[in-house]
C-alpha cells in the first residue's frame, strides 16, 4: 500500500486508508499487506506499524516533487515483484507491480477550480486522466465519486468499486467531559454547535457565519457557542475576518484541530454537528457525529446525501431551510440520534476492509499477472 502521500494535514484521506489497515485486522483474508510510507509515519501511527511491515522512505514527502521522484524509483524498485499495489494518493506513478488498485478520494477540482492553485490544476489535469486509464481497479469511497469519474473521464463504471470508509466502533469511548470542555474552550453555560472542518473555502465556513449572525433566533442567540474544530486551511485568515466583521469573536471559537479525545466530547455535548460543504468526496464527520449519538445537519452537495442517508438532516444551503433543520434536530433529536446509529452500522472498519479485500480480489482476476 502506496502512503507515501500521507504528510501531516491531510486529514480524512489518510484516516480512510489507516483504517482500512485497521479493519484488516479483524476480517479473514489472504493478503500479506506492506506499507510504504514517509518518514515519521510509524510514529504518528503506531498501531499500523505494530501489525503491518512499514517501509518508510528516506524523505518525510512534505514537498510533492519529493513524493512523486520517490514513487518513481524507490517505491518502484520495491514493488516491481509484489502481487498487487495499491496507490492511495489518487495518482498512479509509471512504474512498479503492474497490477494496481488507485484509490480516488475526489475530484473536487474538476467542479470547483476555483479552489485549488493553477500549478495544482495543472498537474491534477495532466497525472489523474492517465492513472485512471492505466490503473487495473480504481476504488472511491462513494458511488458519488464514481458517477463523477464516469462522467469528467469517461471511466467505466465496470473498472471502479466502493470501499466505503469504515469507523472504528469504539471511536466514542474516550471522550472529555463536558464540564472540562466549557471551561478550557470559553464555551459559556449555552447551546453549542460543532463543525469539525479544514479552514478551505469549500467547507463553507461563511455560510453559518451569516446564519448566526442574520439567521432565526435559534440561530442569533446570544448563548450559542459555534466551535470550529479544525486545521487551519487557505481560507482561515478569510473567516476570522468575516467573524470579526459580523460581530462573532464572543461567539464563535476557533481551537484548531483537536485532539480525538476533545473532538468526541465536543459532539457529544453538541445540539448537533454541523456540516455545510460544497463538496465532499465522503465526508467522515457525519459518521463519526452520529458514532457519538450527536444529531447531524448536511448540506445536500456532493457525497452527503449518500453518506448521511436517513441517519440525520440533508438540507439545501438556503437560509431558511437551515433555521428550520436546527429546530429540527432540537425537537427530534431522540429520533435523529436513533437513526444515525443504526446508519453507522453501515461504516465499520471490518466491512470497509471486507470492500477493499473484494476489490483487491477483482484486480488479480482482471489482471493475473
Amino acid at each position: 500500500m502506496n502512503l507515501l502521500w500521507c504528510v501531516p494535514g491531510v486529514g480524512g484521506s489518510e484516516e480512510y486508508l489507516v483504517r482500512q489497515l485497521a479493519g484488516l485486522r479483524e476480517i479473514a483474508h489472504e493478503y500479506e499487506v506492506e506499507v510504504f510510507a514517509p518518514q515519521g509515519f510509524s510514529r504518528r501511527h503506531a498501531d499500523v506499524a505494530s501489525h503491518h511491515v512499514v517501509h518508510e522512505a528516506p524523505s518525510d514527502c512534505s514537498r510533492r516533487a519529493v513524493r512523486i521522484a520517490l514513487e518513481h524509483s524507490w517505491l518502484a524498485s520495491r514493488t516491481r515483484s509484489f502481487d498487487l499495489v495499491h496507490h492511495g494518493g489518487g495518482t498512479l506513478p509509471r512504474g512498479g507491480g503492474p497490477t494496481t488498485v488507485l484509490t480516488v478520494h475526489d475530484v473536487q477540482w474538476t467542479e470547483y477550480p476555483q479552489y485549488v492553485s493553477p500549478v495544482k490544476r495543472r498537474y491534477l489535469s495532466r497525472v489523474v486522466p492517465s492513472s485512471l486509464q492505466r490503473a487495473t481497479r480504481i476504488v472511491v469511497p462513494t458511488h458519488f465519486v464514481a458517477r463523477t469519474l464516469v462522467d469528467n473521464f469517461g471511466c467505466s463504471f465496470r473498472r471502479i468499486g466502493v470501499v466505503r470508509h469504515g469507523i472504528e466502533t469504539s471511536l466514542a469511548d474516550d471522550a472529555a467531559t463536558e464540564t472540562e470542555l466549557r471551561a478550557r474552550f470559553g464555551l459559556g453555560a449555552g447551546p453549542v454547535l460543532v463543525f469539525p472542518g479544514i479552514t478551505h473555502p469549500h467547507k463553507n465556513h461563511g455560510f453559518l457565519l451569516e446564519l448566526m449572525a442574520n439567521g432565526s433566533e435559534a440561530w442569533r442567540d446570544p448563548m450559542l457557542r459555534m466551535v470550529f474544530a479544525g486545521s487551519a486551511g487557505s481560507h482561515e485568515s478569510h473567516v476570522r475576518d468575516v467573524v470579526s466583521r459580523l460581530g462573532l469573536s464572543e461567539r464563535v471559537v476557533m481551537p484548531g484541530r483537536v485532539t480525538a479525545r476533545d473532538r468526541n466530547g465536543l459532539l457529544k455535548m453538541a445540539d448537533a454537528m454541523v456540516f455545510p460543504s460544497e463538496y465532499e468526496g465522503f465526508g467522515a464527520p457525519v459518521i463519526e457525529a452520529m458514532m457519538c449519538s450527536t444529531p447531524v445537519i448536511a448540506s445536500d452537495r456532493g457525497s452527503l446525501p449518500e453518506v448521511v442517508g436517513d441517519g440525520g438532516v440533508v438540507a439545501p444551503l438556503v437560509t431558511d431551510a437551515w433555521n428550520a433543520a436546527l429546530d429540527s434536530v432540537r425537537s427530534r433529536r431522540d429520533e435523529i440520534v436513533a437513526a444515525g446509529r443504526r446508519r453507522v452500522r453501515q461504516f465499520t472498519t471490518s466491512l470497509s476492509a471486507s470492500d477493499l479485500v473484494r476489490e483487491y480480489d477483482l484486480a488479480l482476476i482482471e489482471d493475473p499477472r
